[in-house]
């Protein structure tokens, strides 16, 4: 967890009277399942602002962004040291397969973020300071254009794709995903 979520979460119990937990707690009985709704429930129930909604949100999620992980010593922001650009869009395809289901786990390696269900499914890796990569378990699934051969990129995903923008983050991105969810 960097110092600014961990700065955010010793503040909101100051801010908010309730602690993370207990903000995380009504984000499940919410009943919301998407990202966006449930940072929209905060903001307009409990008078959060968009950061703090957020951060809860990815808290009740488990993201590993918000939590001290003693069997990781890696962290995600030493992945986007000058590639400071790609983080948004990263963060962005983390609450939208976050937002896929509740038994997705987040598990982060040397260079890259394993994406798991009963086992790894996907991988997001920042690959170049312009583009990351995006790595799925489709096997048998055909190539397109879009939807490489994985190839040397990394031998436990069977396809890629490349991101170098917010906009390539969606929905025929976020099908494949679901498919590899599945397939796990």
């Amino acid at each position: 967890m960097d110092e600014a979520a961990k700065s955010m979460i010793r503040n909101l119990e100051a801010k908010t009277g309730k602690t993370i937990d207990q903000l995380a707690q009504l984000v499940r009985k919410s009943g919301l399942a998407k990202h966006k709704d449930q940072v929209t429930f905060l903001k307009e129930k409990h008078g959060m602002t968009h950061g703090y909604a957020n951060l809860v949100v990815l808290y009740a999620k488990g993201h590993p962004a918000t939590r001290e992980s003693p069997q990781s010593e890696y962290s995600p922001d030493d992945w986007f040291v000058g590639k400071e650009a790609l983080k948004p869009i990263y963060e962005s395809l983390v609450a939208a397969v976050s937002d896929m289901a509740d038994d997705i786990e987040w598990a982060p390696k040397k260079s890259y973020m394993s994406v798991r269900r009963s086992k790894q499914f996907a991988i997001i890796q920042p690959s170049t300071k312009t583009r990351l990569d995006l790595g799925l378990k489709l096997p048998g699934e055909p190539t397109t254009q879009r939807l490489e051969a994985s190839g040397s990129f990394n031998s436990m995903v069977s396809h890629r794709v490349r991101i170098s923008s917010m906009a390539e983050v969606d929905a025929e991105l976020l099908a494949w995903v679901q498919d590899a969810y599945r397939q796990a």
